[in-house]
């Protein structure tokens, strides 16, 4: 991935005892892709989960149907929900969420682009955010955001 160095990130991750988990919807598993992509990921990476469905994030990561009908699956609310049950649904200590509108399409209220983020570890508050990337097409909303995801990672890690 371009900005962050995944063999840095995955060394600090080692460093510091971390295993990470990934929970995506719209990434589809980039995320997961990235870290893999490394030889020996292995005693770091612990799983991935792809929720692109709001049943499979109810069922795989516990969260709430009410939070989905109240907020909408892209929302900081679920982000935080799915990095939460990414680290209670795993071994992990340390895990990222994405959820967002690739494109194309979005509405008024939910733009394409926008992308919430969700970042949990064990023992420490959960962050939350939202990064509007623009009408950047679906390709590029999903590296934009996959490259995010690993930002927040190394961030969490340094």
């Amino acid at each position: 991935m371009a900005g962050v160095s995944v063999p840095d990130l995955l060394a600090r991750a080692r460093y510091w005892g971390f295993r990470i988990a990934t929970a995506e919807s719209c990434t589809g598993g980039l995320v997961a892709a990235g870290l893999t992509d490394v030889a020996g990921s292995s005693d770091v990476f612990e799983r991935g989960f792809v929720t692109y469905s709001n049943a499979a994030k109810v069922e795989m990561l516990g969260v709430s149907a009410a939070t989905l009908a109240a907020y909408g699956a892209v929302s900081e609310a679920v982000a935080r929900e799915m990095a939460d049950g990414a680290v209670a649904h795993s071994g992990a200590d340390l895990a990222v969420s994405i959820t967002g509108i690739a494109g194309p399409g979005g509405s008024e209220f939910k733009p394409e682009g926008r992308v919430c983020f969700g970042l949990a570890q064990r023992g420490r508050e959960t962050r939350v955010e939202t990064v509007e990337f623009g009408a950047l097409g679906r390709v590029k909303v999903r590296k934009a955001a996959t490259e995010h995801a690993l930002t927040l990672l190394a961030a969490a890690l340094e």
